[in-house]
């Protein structure tokens, strides 16, 4: 991940949707963050409370290292009570030395516009990430039976962009998570297989930026 001279220390702090790509990537040894450090997955349904987790794991972040490099997309974050206040500015609150990925959320790490309008072939699509499945119940947990009804149905299905087999290895193992989480969305799940090159040029992008 790094190129030429000392490499550069850093850590990672994501949201909890990415876990088991970033941990992935580490046992590849591509990525050597000092340390990966995560917040609840899908905290931008409550934008309060994703503030108080990122700032604090910032914090432990910075005890570690000078660099952090964050693992969270420019629209993760909205101040309902200032729309300017987005997810770069949260970060700047906390001083030097932290960068973002340039990306708009999770699934974008995973798979750029384009080849999210080539897979979706003109259908509108629900799109999800691992993370996404794994932690549903705990993401939608707000959610009533009425506003999962307004929101998945306008999708005629939803795709699951996977880069590390995780599909096929929850059909073997847990096949009722995906059919309990089809079902809420009365929907179907398929998968897409991707490869982590975006995730991995994201990443390397911000690694080899000076602090």
């Amino acid at each position: 991940m790094h190129s030429g001279g000392a490499p550069s220390r850093y850590v990672v702090v994501s949201c909890g949707t990415l876990r088991l790509e970033l941990i992935r990537l580490q046992e590849e040894g591509f990525l050597r963050a000092e340390r990966l450090i995560f917040t609840a997955p899908g905290l931008h349904e409550s934008p309060p409370e994703l503030e108080n987790q990122l700032k604090s794991q910032l914090v432990k972040a910075k005890r570690i290292c000078e660099r952090v490099i964050v693992v969270y997309g420019a629209k993760c974050f909205v101040d309902s009570s200032d729309p300017l206040r987005d997810m770069d500015a949260l970060i700047r609150d906390e001083g030097p030395g932290i960068s973002r990925v340039d990306a708009s959320n999770c699934v974008d790490m995973l798979a750029d516009a384009s080849q999210r309008e080539e897979i979706a072939a003109g259908e509108k699509v629900y799109w999800l990430t691992p993370g996404w499945v794994a932690n549903w119940k705990f993401i939608f947990k707000d959610w009533d039976t009425g506003k999962a009804n307004e929101t998945f149905p306008q999708n005629s299905r939803a795709v699951l962009l996977d880069g590390i087999g995780y599909y096929d290895e929850v059909i073997k193992k847990d096949p009722e998570l995906l059919l309990a989480f089809s079902d809420f969305m009365k929907i179907p799940v398929e998968p897409h297989p991707v490869s982590l090159d975006r995730l991995r040029n994201l990443l390397k992008e911000q690694s080899e930026r000076s602090a």
